[in-house]
């Protein structure tokens, strides 16, 4: 039998944390990392799968009060994890001592060795949706999924994000909110947007073309 497509999806054999293709993550796994809870699509090899908590009473009550959407599980074993969120691109980040910020809604894996912290955007209310992120810090690889194929922004100057669009920024920005109250200001992809991320200083943004996948109208 043959077909181009036996050699272009051919399982990658690289150990540890990497790119299948653009919108599927591998993982060669002996030991264990954290994945964001139903991305799994397929494993081989003895692998085991278990819910994990916020990690510390702290943590758990951020969760709880911040409505942070990181719910994760703990992925233990020997043999192959294949992670994927919605056929959404992944994107892999080597952190190596510094501190990124990430909406828990983009994140799809991450190493053991990274710490990792829910905080809330300064100057955010509870009116303003999208303001409380994860931070990750020391050393390892975080796996982002984007709705769509991201730019990255370079911040030099006073940048703003729609709240929802925002996927990853340097942990180093100064952030807050901004509000935009003008009756019709359709200044977003959605209908009169009022809240924006601002950041300043010197970093990066990384904005996805799309903000995020629509919520599914539950009927009752």
């Amino acid at each position: 039998m043959r077909s181009e497509l036996f050699q272009q999806a051919r399982e990658t054999q690289q150990p540890g944390m990497h790119l299948q293709n653009h919108k599927m993550l591998r993982v060669g796994l002996n030991g264990e990392f954290f994945a964001r809870q139903g991305s799994m699509v397929a494993y081989q090899g003895n692998i085991d799968f278990s819910y994990q908590g916020a990690g510390s009473v702290g943590k758990f009550f951020k969760k709880a009060f911040t409505g942070e959407d990181l719910p994760l599980m703990r992925v233990s074993g020997q043999g192959d994890v294949f992670l994927a969120r919605d056929a959404w691109d992944v994107h892999l980040v080597d952190l190596e001592g510094e501190s990124l910020t990430v909406s828990g809604e983009n994140v799809l894996a991450f190493e053991p060795t990274l710490e990792w912290d829910i905080r809330r955007v300064q100057g955010a209310g509870m009116t303003a949706g999208g303001v409380f992120n994860t931070v990750f810090t020391g050393r390892g690889r975080v796996a982002i999924a984007c709705h769509g194929t991201p730019v990255l922004l370079n911040v030099d100057q006073p940048t703003f994000v729609d709240t929802d669009a925002a996927v990853a920024w340097s942990s180093s920005l100064q952030t807050g909110i901004r509000r935009s109250f003008k009756a019709g200001a359709l200044i977003g992809r959605g209908s009169g947007e009022a809240f924006q991320l601002s950041l300043e200083g010197q970093g990066f943004v990384l904005v996805q073309a799309s903000e995020g996948a629509p919520t599914p109208v539950q009927s009752g």
